[in-house]
């Protein structure tokens, strides 16, 4: 197995335990998957799947980076999307208790990272992907951002593109710095950027 250059892209729901605990099974299993797919169906950039998970899609793409300018709009894309399936599901669920909570509670984070060598190994039917960055990935995910909605940039990620490519992608709300500490690796510095003002 060799590593290769890889952007990763998880975009994650947040709410999703709250959503889970205070609504019916019945719902909870309509209202997620169909969320997901929404997500799947809305990349445009040629993603590739690694792994489906409970609440969160790992997406990558080996070799080039998108053009920043398209990486974002992607992110945007991704977020205003679900939206509007929460507002549909909402609707389509208006008689069933707890269908009021899914656009109260549930909302979506999107992190966004740059593996120098990640491996990509095929288990079973699926693409499994290895390496310290796909770690730092997730745990990125586990971080003290007071918003629950947002992109995150990893400064990995960010040093692969020059300010010019950077300049003018943001006009919604400012980007703000912050790290995280993660024993073994040590800090990952990211920007971040709140997303609700694109549906407000």
């Amino acid at each position: 197995m060799s590593g290769q250059p890889t952007l990763i892209c998880i975009p994650d729901i947040s709410g999703f335990t709250q959503f889970m605990s205070d609504t019916d099974f019945e719902l909870s299993s309509k209202v997620i998957p169909s969320l997901l797919n929404k997500v799947i169906y809305s990349n445009e950039i040629g993603l590739k799947i690694s792994e489906i998970e409970g609440d969160a899609v790992l997406f990558y793409r080996n070799g080039e980076l998108p053009d920043f300018t398209n990486l974002i709009n992607q992110c945007k894309h991704f977020y205003t999307e679900f939206y509007q399936q929460l507002n549909v599901l909402r609707k389509k669920h208006g008689r069933t208790n707890g269908a009021n909570k899914i656009p109260q509670i549930l909302g979506l984070k999107i992190v966004l990272h740059f593996g120098a060598e990640v491996g990509v190994v095929p288990v079973g039917k699926r693409i499994k992907l290895m390496g310290e960055d796909v770690i730092t990935a997730h745990r990125l995910l586990k971080n003290d951002i007071p918003e629950d909605e947002y992109i995150l940039i990893s400064d990995n990620l960010m040093s692969q593109y020059h300010q010019a490519e950077r300049n003018g992608n943001f006009e919604w709300d400012q980007l703000k710095k912050s790290h995280i500490e993660v024993d073994h690796i040590g800090t990952i510095n990211f920007e971040y950027i709140d997303l609700s003002a694109l549906v407000e």
